[in-house]
């Protein structure tokens, strides 16, 4: 294959892929074959379809770019380098995957400026891309008028093979053809080459046919190396479709244009080398050193900075009447946009005194939940398939659905990852959305690589999980998370709460939408616990506080956590009958109380007290840290089993009896 001249097209598609070798090469590091295949589909989607600003990368009313295949970033750099982005320079380039640079190995929504989401483990891209479109269908279904169009993207992602073969993506998928959202198109770089080796090893499947089983449109481009017409004219009949998702399959070689190892897995995750380097200059006929882009494509690709700039302007004109026109939702807009909160929101918060009957978390979260929604319009979220066991229907405010993307409600179905990858994107999409999304605690495990995302890509999404302990009870030990709370704990950037009753639900809730680029665990019980005396909204932003006490040193601490803390507090009456001095602390959240400064924590928890128990129906992993040397943890160190939740508690050894007993052989 040898290349005599070259269009300015060709030039640039080239300087796409050298781009990518270069850096590859450079970092010894890297994924060279999806760039160097993918080149003509990203090109033409970019200069020919992509709505944006390369000098306003936040312009609201950008089109979304996701790299669902984001081992492949340097396709995405490369891009963003030659269309006039800032935020990647050719030195930017130069340092792929080095430390500090803006080009790291996947594509990291918080460290440069124009990536869109965080792009990692495969799958979660294109369920990202579907929450993007979800976001844009809502923000347009609830802001755009007839004679004012405010919100008017589509979401582009290009995807390959394993980002099909990843369940995730199929969860994502099928729901996003039941809404039929028509503004998300998908390019599927079909090369048929993941790490092992071609596909034909693990997957064969018709996936054109189960996407259009899912309710997608799909075409299919069978020259996508060099028929970039093609492809236009697929994303056009993909645009002209406006009911249904698209997938474009455009059948690709990974690698184009290496002569040796273009086409195999061998170009799949590995620099070239310098010989084969060469041979693929020669074999693209470019003439030209490492790093260095011709100057008519530097020409042409100076265009698009003078594109986005109109586009923008144009939307600004219209921006403008919009805001004259209709002031109170422009005011909404500008507000929620900027990640303000309405002034005062959090006076809707409700508040429980001890004369308030006992309500299990889930039924407090309810009821706040719904406050917030009332007082909080941007709030968004639903559960996966277990709305009236999570309590997490939003009342009053109708289901997002196909038709009527207005509609507060999602629901999710049976998808619980899917929904929290679903999640980041709606967040991401950065129109100031709150997503919740909910199921039971247990099954964080099938969601917990778009949870880990949650917290890594700085997103605000908070999880609504319920049934948090062996006293859900008859469901039995698949059901019961003993082990689940501490595993997330370990996760940075996440709040894991685990209030203990109504006005802790109340602290938790406003701690979780105030905090704008950090997830939280909304954990909550199935059982009834108590109003306590001496809890408070305002206290659960500490993460721990002293609930009471009976003097500057008490002789025993017992530090509790959600359905546990009541418990501790009966056990507390208990020892003082006996003539103990007793300190209860109520522990909501360790994160927030690990962010508190040392005088604080030791007011809490005073080193001179070294008798303290810690209560907590769950492993007593991480615990010991508070309860010291001298200290003993209440907890669940093997799974559950099934029986009435009262009954597991006792069994279990979660009665004021057994931490009674505890206490006191702590106090000998």
């Amino acid at each position: 294959m040898v290349v005599a001249t070259q269009s300015v097209e060709q030039l640039c598609i080239n300087s796409i892929r050298f781009l990518a070798i270069d850096a590859v090469e450079k970092a010894k590091s890297g994924h060279p074959g999806l760039p160097m295949g993918a080149a003509p589909m990203a090109f033409t989607l970019w200069d020919k379809f992509l709505k944006f600003n390369p000098k306003n990368p936040t312009w609201l009313n950008r089109d979304r770019f996701v790299l669902s295949a984001g081992h492949g970033s340097m396709l995405q750099y490369s891009l963003m380098h030659l269309f006039g982005y800032d935020s990647v320079s050719i030195d930017d380039i130069k340092q792929f995957r080095q430390w500090g640079s803006k080009t790291p190995g996947h594509p990291e929504n918080f460290m440069t400026p124009g990536i869109e989401v965080t792009t990692g483990p495969l799958g979660q891209g294109i369920c990202n891309a579907v929450g993007l479109a979800m976001a844009e269908a809502h923000m347009a279904a609830t802001f755009n008028k007839p004679d004012c169009t405010i919100f008017d993207q589509y979401t582009y992602t290009i995807v390959g093979d394993g980002c099909n073969m990843e369940g995730v993506s199929g969860e994502a998928c099928s729901l996003a053809g039941h809404l039929g959202l028509g503004k998300l198109i998908a390019l599927y770089d079909d090369n048929h080459i993941s790490i092992d080796g071609d596909t034909e090893v693990s997957f064969t499947e018709d996936v054109g046919k189960r996407f259009e089983a899912y309710g997608w449109q799909v075409i299919v481009v069978p020259d996508g190396d060099t028929n970039t017409e093609a492809i236009a004219k697929a994303i056009d009949q993909a645009k002209a479709e406006t009911t249904k998702p698209t997938m474009i399959k455009v059948r690709t070689t990974i690698g184009f244009g290496s002569p040796n190892k273009g086409g195999t897995a061998g170009i799949h995750g590995a620099a070239l080398g310098g010989d084969e380097i060469k041979l693929t200059r020669e074999a693209l006929n470019w003439n030209y050193e490492p790093f260095v882009v011709p100057e008519e494509a530097k020409a042409y690709y100076a265009k698009a900075v003078e594109r986005g700039a109109e586009a923008e302007a144009e939307w600004n004109k219209t921006w403008e009447t919009y805001k004259t026109k209709y002031p109170e939702d422009a005011a909404r807009i500008t507000r929620q946009t900027s990640y303000e909160l309405p002034t005062g929101w959090e006076k809707c918060l409700p508040t429980y005194t001890p004369e308030d009957k006992p309500l299990a978390t889930r039924q407090t979260s309810e009821k706040t939940l719904n406050a917030i929604a009332n007082a909080v319009p941007e709030l968004i979220g639903g559960s996966a398939d277990l709305t009236h066991s999570n309590l997490t229907q939003l009342k009053g405010f109708a289901d997002f659905q196909k038709g009527s993307y207005a509609g507060r409600n999602l629901r999710f179905g049976v998808r619980e990852h899917g929904m929290a990858a679903i999640c980041n994107g709606i967040y991401l999409h950065k129109t100031g959305l709150v997503p919740f999304g909910a199921t039971f605690l247990v099954f964080v495990d099938y969601m917990r690589g778009a949870v880990r995302l949650s917290a890594l890509a700085e997103t605000q999404v908070i999880y609504v999980l319920t049934h948090d302990s062996i006293a859900l009870g008859e469901d039995g030990p698949t059901h019961q998370p003993v082990e689940t709370i501490a595993s997330l704990r370990v996760i940075p950037n996440l709040l894991v709460f685990r209030p203990a009753d109504g006005n802790e639900t109340s602290g938790s809730y406003k701690v979780a939408m105030e905090r704008r680029t950090t997830s939280s665990i909304m954990a909550m019980t199935r059982q009834a616990l108590p109003q306590l005396a001496g809890s408070s909204i305002e206290a659960v932003a500490r993460g721990g506080y002293i609930l009471s006490n009976d003097g500057d040193l008490s002789d025993i601490i017992l530090i509790g956590t959600g359905s546990e803390v009541s418990l501790c507090v009966d056990t507390a009456a208990k020892l003082r009958a006996d003539g103990h001095k007793v300190c209860v602390v109520s522990m909501p959240c360790v994160e927030l109380f690990e962010e508190q400064d040392a005088a604080y924590k030791n007011a809490v928890l005073p080193k001179a007290v070294t008798k303290r128990l810690v209560v907590e129906a769950g492993t007593t992993f991480g615990w010991h840290k508070y309860a010291g040397t001298e200290g003993d943890v209440v907890g669940i160190d093997t799974f559950g089993a099934s029986a009435p939740g009262g009954v597991l508690m006792k069994e279990f050894g979660f009665t004021v009896e057994n931490v009674y007993n505890r206490a006191k052989a702590l106090l000998k």
